[in-house]
């Protein structure tokens, strides 16, 4: 059904970006949320910054705490989806068991599509968009994953993206046409 300009869907879905720090997760969501909107879709782009600014205000980066902030946040997406709204999660959601969780949470109700954004160590250091593997590397920043906490990559993602080969415009019409598949399969 279309209203105006906007496609109205019974129900959206959540792609869940994960990745390295500096992956690219942030940058293909967005384009792929333009992409997206440009197309009529209702979509909302739910980022770690924009999380830890409003809803996780304070949220710390150890496991638990980053376990907890990705639970708030896996609730959010699904409130959202539920109502047709596409959600385009961008989280680096290191840890395989925290991501278990976040899909069995969002797919009680709507789809879940993993999406891991591949980036090797060494690229996202060469990258270092804000600085912070820099100062994670001199001691600066705990927690830090790649460099003191582990990142365990999705052994069987749905999509897999891989930012070292690929333009991020290429990674974000990979990402809408995986989408839309998972549409039509509403």
């Amino acid at each position: 059904m279309e209203v105006g300009n906007a496609k109205c869907l019974d129900k959206g879905l959540v792609a869940w970006l994960t990745g390295l720090p500096g992956s690219g997760k942030t940058t293909i969501a967005s384009i792929a949320a333009e992409m997206l909107r440009s197309e009529g879709y209702r979509v909302e782009l739910l980022d770690g910054d924009w999380a830890r600014k409003t809803v996780s205000e304070g949220a710390g980066f150890t496991r638990e705490e980053r376990t907890r902030h990705l639970k708030r946040i896996a609730w959010i997406a699904r409130l959202l989806a539920r109502n047709g709204v596409i959600v385009i999660c961008s989280f680096v959601s290191p840890y395989k068991d925290a991501r278990k969780m976040v899909r069995s949470i969002i797919e009680e109700e709507t789809p879940f599509i993993e999406v891991y954004v591949k980036a090797s160590l060494e690229e996202v250091i060469r990258r270092d968009p804000k600085g912070l593997y820099k100062k994670a590397l001199k001691g600066e920043i705990s927690h830090f994953t790649g460099i003191t906490d582990p990142y365990e990559p999705p052994e069987n993602p749905e999509l897999a993206l891989d930012t070292e080969n690929e333009e991020p415009e290429e990674s974000a019409q990979k990402l809408v046409t995986t989408i839309k598949k998972h549409l039509i399969e509403l």
